[in-house]
Formats: C-alpha cells, structure tokens, sequence
C-alpha cells in the first residue's frame, strides 16, 4: 500500500481560506473576518499574560535561569515569554506558570 503525500495545492499567506474551501465570497468574507478577531484577540489575552510574568520576573530581580526553576520551565521558554512569543505558549500553559508564582487568573466575561 503506497500513501499519496504529493501536495496539489498551497494556500498563500494571507488569502482567505474560507474561499478555497468552497464557500460563498461574502460567508467566506464574514468567516474570514471573525477568525482573525478571534486570533487577534487570543494573542492580546497571552500578551497580557506574559507581562504580567515578566513584570513578576523584573520585580523579584530573577536571571531567567532563576525564573525558569520557580516556574518549572526551560530557560529559553522564559526568554520566549519575556520577548512575548505569543505562537509559542497556550493560554493554559500562561495561566499555570501564573499560579506557580501565586498569581491565580480570574476569567470575568462580558
């Protein structure tokens, strides 16, 4: 049995997949459009997470090799918090490094 990896199609960066896949252009437009506020707003609830880390980090005087040991996480995934790679870290993975240092996260909705 042989699998077929022969790639026919690429989407561009940046194109609205929602058109490739078929859907009307004014779904796709719609669909589009809510995808990247739900992307966006993701990435401003992790930037708001990582800075409240790294002001904890900056408060305390901690080498990100000292940071790392609290938080239990590899130095590097210190430095990835403190340059804010938001692509790198779920907002769970955020949200128990915070509880590790005592700063529990309270979800308000609305």
């Amino acid at each position: 049995m042989t699998i077929d990896t022969k790639i026919r199609h690429v989407t561009k960066p940046g194109a609205n997949i929602f058109l490739e896949l078929g859907f009307s252009a004014e779904v796709a437009k719609r669909l589009y459009a809510a995808s990247q506020k739900q992307i966006n707003d993701t990435r401003l609830l992790k930037e708001q997470l990582m800075t409240e880390l790294s002001t904890w980090i900056e408060q305390h005087h901690l080498k990100q090799a000292e940071a790392a040991e609290i938080l239990m996480v590899s130095r590097p995934r210190v430095s990835d918090v403190v340059n804010k790679k938001t692509t790198k870290f779920t907002i769970d993975t955020l949200v128990e490094m915070l509880s590790r240092i005592g700063k529990p996260v309270t979800l308000a909705v609305g």
